[in-house]
């Protein structure tokens, strides 16, 4: 057959520029493709020669090797797989959209055969990637079994391709592709080297390339001749691993390789503090082995923060940045996944938001949870480390993840007041010791336990011995949002709202004592209303406080001062808005200012007192006040007169 010159189908030459110059981010994914495809060809023939022993040739020791030429500026890609005909090359090359291993794998797949060997590619988009870096491309195949000739197919990607038969002495197929002269670094071995060690580590075929090294001139028995100078040596290696521990039973590995695995794809020197390693089979099947560090990286918060779970398919490195493997509050996670037959678009580099990766996402989330739930059953001291390193990250899940809300409630711990410093609690052991009367899950927020811990909203609880998580990671603030009731019982925030502790019968007592507080303290506290009306929403009787003067409360689903100071501190914009003051009518100071305002409702002094009422309430809440320097006269000129 002699040469013939054909043009593309239509609308091949617009898909052709869109991978030349659009569809792969970057140049250097060309090798991979190539690799992967000859990868498919050596499993193609692997598998049919079952059936056929003599498709081998005498020729069964499989690899994939590369060949640089600096002086003709030229790689080679070279494989011993099935090769194409005439016509496949025709049909796969000539049509940039059809796929001969995907028509392979439909074809398998309708005969029902086990064992189907795990094809990577899908030749004809791969295929073009090398234009990305090539201004002309030569192909050379021969499909395996076919000795009487092959086939060269030669093309400059403008549109047209030629095509002939041609002698070639053994099976498979060949690449050239003449570099353009800004691709020239392709012909370097430290980047071919890089390349292949980066994204085709684990194909399982050897990834050879002669390498040629300057050695000093030896004797018969290997020892070196002075003044003999040296001669160059080349020697075929081996440039990929093929070792894809993920793909060993558990049982052929030992401790010491998953650590050394961790700390290669982790870049971590300590070790994990739990390796998960299982195979998914069934409507999405993948392997994947992921690690649960020791500590968090320094980069933990930042935006720019790249998760740790490394993306493979069929052993072909993608990304090791898939954010759409795990959740977001998951980003500690470290490990590898890799797919059988997680859907790629064509530029193999961006994942297509369908079933089979939503799968891949619940059925890993589901694993480590499972794997941390055990943890905190069975080594309670190890998820404490990991608590303390990662908890605030895992809290995020609740308010983000509604689908695993019940699972990650479980997982919460908190310092409470009937802990020590350092303890914790879990949401189910709280319920489980709650005193009989008690209804509600109490809970305060703030910045750290000892803030939380001397607060006024404390007295009334603590009289009743009734236990109060701590809620002192800023992130609380929105896990309480989410978290509003565990085992029918609701969380109550103790600065927020009405309080309601006591009995019926309790609450009866309660309400006669504060109807005869309101007659003996209603002309001072409706006084104290009108002076402060700019910056409190109101003004009553407390039954949260039995110690302090007074507080500052907010509405059940009003901003309190944690989270105000925590909106502040991230830049955003805090609404206006006003909180209630609450007075504790056993504490003295309402005498006082009563019996101030019953012998003069004029008296300077009583403005002065609401006001150091109010910067009171501030003050233990942590709150900055409006005036400190008259506020520290107030209180001065209170202790002189205090001290006569």
């Amino acid at each position: 057959m002699a040469k013939t010159v054909k043009k593309f189908e239509t609308e091949v030459q617009q898909l052709l520029d869109l991978v030349i110059h659009s569809l792969y981010s970057n140049k250097e994914i060309f090798l991979r493709e190539l690799i992967s495809n000859a990868s498919d060809a050596i499993d193609k023939i692997k598998f049919e020669s079952h059936s056929n022993m003599e498709l081998l040739e005498g020729n069964a020791e499989w690899k994939i090797k590369l060949h640089a030429d600096k002086d003709a500026g030229t790689l080679t890609i070279t494989d011993n797989g099935i090769g194409m005909s005439m016509d496949e090359v025709a049909d796969n090359i000539g049509t940039i959209a059809k796929s001969g291993t995907k028509n392979f794998v439909a074809a398998l797949k309708e005969q029902n055969l086990a064992d189907n060997p795990e094809l990577i590619g899908q030749f004809g988009v791969g295929f073009y990637a090398s234009f990305m870096v090539a201004d002309k491309v030569v192909l050379t195949t021969r499909r395996a079994g076919e000795k009487q000739y092959g086939c060269r197919w030669e093309s400059t990607g403008d549109g047209s391709y030629t095509i002939e038969e041609c002698e070639k002495e053994t099976r498979g197929t060949e690449i050239v592709l003449h570099l353009k002269d800004e691709m020239k670094e392709f012909l370097d071995e430290w980047k071919i080297r890089s390349i292949v060690k980066k994204y085709s580590d684990y194909v399982q075929y050897p990834v050879v390339m002669d390498i040629t090294r300057s050695e000093p001139v030896k004797d018969a028995e290997g020892k070196v001749i002075e003044g003999g100078g040296t001669i160059d040596k080349t020697t075929e290696e081996t440039l990929n691993s093929m070792k894809a521990i993920w793909t060993r039973s558990k049982s052929e590995i030992t401790e010491e390789e998953y650590e050394e695995f961790y700390k290669h794809i982790s870049h971590d020197y300590d070790k994990p503090l739990s390796t998960i390693h299982y195979s998914a089979e069934g409507v999405s099947e993948f392997k994947a082995i992921v690690y649960i560090p020791s500590h968090k990286p320094f980069d933990l918060f930042l935006r720019d923060h790249k998760k740790g779970v490394h993306l493979y398919v069929k052993r072909v490195y993608i990304t090791d940045n898939c954010e759409a493997l795990l959740p977001d509050y998951l980003r500690f996670i470290k490990g590898v996944v890799d797919s059988s037959d997680l859907p790629l678009n064509v530029s193999r580099e961006i994942l297509q938001e369908d079933v089979q990766i939503k799968r891949i996402q619940k059925s890993l989330v589901g694993k480590v949870l499972s794997t941390l739930a055990e943890m905190k059953e069975k080594n309670f001291d190890d998820y404490l480390k990991f608590y303390g390193e990662f908890g605030p990250v895992l809290k995020e899940g609740i308010h983000f993840d509604y689908a695993n809300k019940e699972k990650l409630q479980e997982l919460l711990l908190f310092e409470s007041s009937k802990t020590e410093k350092g303890k914790f609690v879990s949401l189910k052991e709280y319920v489980e010791r709650m005193p009989e009367g008690q209804k509600e899950i109490y809970f305060i927020t703030g910045m750290s336990r000892e803030s939380v811990e001397n607060s006024p909203y404390m007295e009334a609880l603590r009289k009743k011995d009734y236990e109060v998580l701590y809620m002192t990671d800023p992130v609380d603030e929105w896990v309480v949002q989410a978290v509003n009731q565990y085992q029918d019982k609701h969380l109550k925030a103790i600065d927020r709202g009405d309080l309601e502790l006591d009995t019926e019968e309790e609450k009866k007592e309660k309400e006669a004592k504060k109807e005869e507080a309101k007659k003996e303290f209603g002309g001072v506290m409706e006084y104290i209303q009108e002076t402060l009306k700019d910056r409190v929403k109101e003004v009553r009787l407390s039954s949260r406080l039995t110690e302090s003067a007074c507080c500052l409360v907010a509405d059940e689903m009003g901003l309190n001062a944690n989270m105000e100071k925590i909106l502040k501190a991230m830049n955003q914009e805090v609404p206006e808005g006003k909180r209630i003051l609450e007075l504790n009518p056993e504490h003295q100071i309402m005498q006082v200012m009563t019996a101030m305002y019953e012998k003069d409702k004029n008296n300077p002094k009583l403005a002065d007192y609401s006001e150091l009422l109010f910067d009171q309430a501030l003050l233990t809440e942590g709150s900055p006040i409006k005036d400190p320097l008259r506020f520290t006269r107030l209180v001065s000129e209170l202790m002189v007169v205090g001290g006569k």
